[in-house]
């Protein structure tokens, strides 16, 4: 068996493993409700950081604006939710959502990536950022109802829609209310399995080692006929539709979507390109393990107090320390592979 076949099935083992562990606690009981009502969030999160990952890890490009794509994934499948929601079942509303919110978030991220990827590094940045924060306030100023007669838009007032009864369904900074709640645990972790088969089937493809060799040196890829544009809009597109996947699990979780900073907005973005450093950038399985450490922790640690975020900021050094510092890395290497080196020469 190849190695990166063997990696990938061990990073869905440890995925599917831990779902099965929590499907048990929670029929025993041994979970309580408030953690029951933070798995979902957990696995949109994992998801959102794969799509990061992809970004910064693969392509090497910085991204700071991928919650935009997960508000336009969000907003676009909540619109076809509400405004069906009484004309078809659950399970085709749902992965028609599924696919409307995957392909507007990948319109998006082609059209941004246009001009965007002619840019690098802290420009990039800056870029995707204003872009994220663009996407979020558009948002707010949309009042978008539906009567007898078809959509009415309108961005001053509910009152301008001019409907003939009808529903109002984009209520400006209100958003949109009642979306049916199609999400659950068990969704997520096929979203995230699913997004794990995408990512690391393309950096074991063709494709994702001309991706990374454009990471590596431009120059270099580009002289050996690697079509560089071609290759970054791929990826780019790519990592747009996941992270659009990830705001179809989001707005189907909740009971009001709104356009807020505290979903959407800077610190959001940043949250997420934590959860990528810490596990490792360029590492699929570290992203996932890290965004769900790092989003649970916090609730875990409530029975401690004021030392809470004492702890929770012990853990991120700790993280960073044993991912990224040359000595730990050199232990881990030459530790395991003694590990390694013994059970093979048992068999």
């Amino acid at each position: 068996m190849k190695k990166q076949t063997k990696n990938n099935l061990i990073t869905y083992a440890i995925v599917i493993a831990a779902y099965i562990i929590l499907e048990i606690l929670m029929l025993t009981g041994n979970l309580s409700s408030h953690m029951k009502g933070l798995l979902v969030p957990m696995t949109y999160y994992a998801i959102i950081a794969v799509a990061l990952n992809l970004c910064v890890g693969i392509l090497g490009e910085l991204s700071i604006g991928h919650c935009g794509f997960m508000c336009i994934g969000a907003f676009t499948s909540a619109f076809f939710s509400r405004a069906t929601a009484e004309s078809l079942p659950a399970a085709p509303r749902f992965i028609i959502a599924l696919l409307i919110g995957i392909a507007s978030a990948a319109l998006f991220g082609f059209l941004i990536g246009i001009p965007v990827l002619r840019l690098k590094g802290d420009y990039l940045a800056i870029v995707t950022l204003a872009f994220g924060e663009i996407i979020k306030n558009v948002i707010n100023a949309f009042y978008v109802g539906i009567d007898a007669k078809g959509l009415h838009f309108s961005m001053k007032s509910a009152m301008e829609l001019n409907m003939d009864g009808g529903d109002t369904i984009v209520n400006g900074a209100m958003g949109i209310t009642g979306t049916p709640h199609d999400a659950n645990f068990t969704i997520g972790i096929v979203l995230l399995l699913i997004s794990l088969f995408v990512v690391q089937n393309l950096v074991n493809s063709r494709d994702g080692r001309a991706i990374m060799a454009i990471r590596d040196n431009y120059i270099a890829a580009e002289a050996t006929g690697i079509n560089v544009t071609s290759y970054k809009m791929m990826a780019f597109t790519i990592s747009a539709a996941i992270a659009g996947a990830a705001g179809v699990l989001f707005s189907h979780n909740i009971t009001t979507l709104t356009a807020s900073s505290q979903y959407f907005g800077y610190n959001a973005s940043i949250m997420i390109l934590v959860y990528v450093v810490l596990g490792g950038i360029g590492n699929i399985r570290g992203s996932v393990i890290a965004a769900c450490i790092l989003y649970l922790l916090p609730e875990l640690l409530r029975g401690f107090s004021n030392y809470r975020m004492l702890i929770y900021s012990i853990v991120l050094i700790v993280m960073m320390i044993v991912n990224w510092s040359p000595k730990v890395i050199e232990w881990r290497k030459r530790t395991f592979g003694r590990i390694g080196a013994g059970r093979r020469k048992a068999a």
